[in-house]
């Protein structure tokens, strides 16, 4: 695969405007969204109200909880995504096969239930596929495997092995190959080869299928925002396979320092994450190799790159081994100035945006100004305080930020209202000028459209103004996140049309010829 020609390759300079939906929000028959018709339908809607982004979450294969910020591989896709109707298409399965799905809920994701549904279809196409595949198709086949080897080839024997070992963790495997011994390697390859081919076809059809959607938004004057989150899942085909990359006890393969966060108001024992930080003084000896052939990854599938707890590259809460909470750390310095300055030699301009929300330092802002990348403004955290509230529009020092009404981790808009402190409520009617809170979205998605941000992302939810019943996560609660659907119809004449109007009113429009 190839990068993508881009439709304004400066956008992150314009004032322009989006949505933030993640694909398994996607209506659709089989139980969690997928890459054919609904997704296109989206990009349709996108166009038609004249929108220019759409920023999405991790796309990557997920683990317990769902979570596509817990993956077990930073570069590959999500299987789950996979359209089974593209797949009856191609002739890889019939219609009595897709006859056979049962019936899903339409409006959230049993995770369980896609898993037992997709994964046996999926392997009847991956069969037929081995077995009638036409010449061009095979052709195709073997081109991806051979351009995307230098991650491919790990992760398909990564999660062989953990069929084989029934889910257990890469560092529980037997010790010759939880340590990577070659000569037993080998031999499980050859043990595993069909299941190797089963994952060698996901990933082939995943990264055919978006790739097809890519094009046609960006064909439609559309940019997709992808999202890197700064730290990889223990339990990983990347930890796994480049276990020199990360600080982990080399006798048991559990990570020696974990990453998280200091204590602060929000907590008194801080956040422990678990995920391995980074040997960051390896990783710049070896001139940042996988970080690079990381992005590069990424920038076969998206336009832009949002890059999660932007601060770790300047910073990072670092906690041995043993802690069960995050008090007994300790900051470590990261070399994000080095980084990206190789980055950029290696890749040219760099599409990506930062989020820098939370305790920000001068030298997180120093080193976010100096590639002058766009931090993030969130109008929820914008009405507690008083008037210097660094979130309020008129407290903007520049254009080049990206304004939400809220993220992925917030409530949406009207359950965020719906709870307000009397002194928030009161701040902010005052600043809309209202009395009441008919239309609650609509005053919020104007006023970031109005603010002097060049990028507003406004979450689907909002712009169907829904309650807390359509929350995307609750950080910190292990089940019940990630599984938010819409209905077909939300998608209707009169939203598009007054998203539309904002958009046009607050000059967040390019021309698309």
């Amino acid at each position: 695969m190839s990068h993508s020609p881009a439709p304004h390759p400066s956008i992150l300079s314009k004032r322009v405007s989006g949505i933030l939906l993640h694909p398994t929000s996607f209506p659709g028959r089989f139980g969690i969204g997928d890459l054919r018709s609904e997704a296109y339908r989206f990009v349709d809607f996108l166009a038609e109200s004249d929108q220019h982004l759409w920023q999405v979450l991790p796309l990557g294969p997920t683990s317990i909880g769902n979570s596509p910020y817990m993956s077990y591989s930073a570069m590959a896709g999500n299987p789950w995504l996979i359209s089974l109707d593209l797949l009856h298409g191609e002739g890889l399965l019939s219609q009595e096969d897709l006859a056979s799905a049962p019936n899903f809920p339409d409006d959230r994701v049993d995770y369980d239930q896609v898993a037992a549904t997709k994964f046996s279809l999926l392997r009847k196409a991956s069969h037929q596929f081995q077995e009638n595949a036409t010449a061009d198709r095979r052709e195709a086949f073997q081109q991806f495997r051979e351009q995307q080897a230098y991650w491919l080839e790990d992760y398909v024997l990564f999660m062989a092995l953990k069929r084989k070992f029934e889910g257990k963790s890469w560092h529980t495997w037997e010790p010759e190959i939880a340590k990577r011994d070659s000569k037993t390697l080998e031999q499980c390859h050859q043990e595993l080869i069909a299941e190797i081919f089963f994952e060698e076809f996901l990933q082939f059809e995943f990264f055919r299928q978006w790739t097809d959607l890519k094009h046609y938004a960006n064909s439609k004057g559309i940019q997709i925002i992808g999202d890197i989150p700064i730290y990889v899942a223990h339990d990983s085909a990347d930890v796994w396979a480049n276990p020199n990359n990360f600080c982990l006890d080399k006798k048991t393969g559990q990570p020696a320092l974990m990453a998280g966060t200091p204590p602060d108001y929000f907590s008194k024992t801080g956040q422990l994450w678990g995920n391995p930080v980074y040997d960051w003084e390896y990783l710049q000896q070896s001139d940042f190799h996988w970080w690079i052939r990381r992005f590069e990854a990424m920038l076969n599938y998206v336009d832009l790159i949002r890059i999660d707890h932007f601060i770790g590259f300047e910073s990072f809460w670092a906690v041995p081994e043993g802690e069960t909470v995050a008090i007994n750390g300790e900051w470590m310095k990261a070399p994000g100035k080095a980084f990206f300055e190789t980055l950029q030699q290696k890749l040219g301009t760099l599409p990506i945006l930062a989020e820098d929300l939370g305790t920000i330092t001068p030298e997180v802002e120093a080193l976010r100004d100096y590639f002058e990348f766009p931090g993030m403004k969130v109008l929820q955290f914008a009405f507690g305080g008083d008037a210097s509230n660094p979130y309020l529009p008129f407290n903007y020092d520049k254009r080049n930020y990206v304004i939400y009404t809220g993220t992925h981790d917030n409530d949406t808009t009207v359950g965020w209202y719906e709870k307000l402190s009397e002194h928030e409520r009161t701040n902010l009617l005052t600043y809309l000028g209202c009395t009441s809170s008919e239309g609650i979205h609509w005053d919020m998605i104007r006023l970031a459209f109005a603010s002097i941000a060049n990028l507003a992302i406004i979450p689907l939810q909002d712009v169907l103004g829904l309650g807390t019943e359509a929350r995307m996560n609750f950080p910190g609660q292990l089940e019940g996140n990630w599984a938010w659907r819409y209905r077909s119809e939300a998608l209707n004449d009169e939203v598009r049309d007054r998203l539309k109007q904002l958009t046009r009113s607050f000059g967040r429009y390019l021309n698309r010829s």
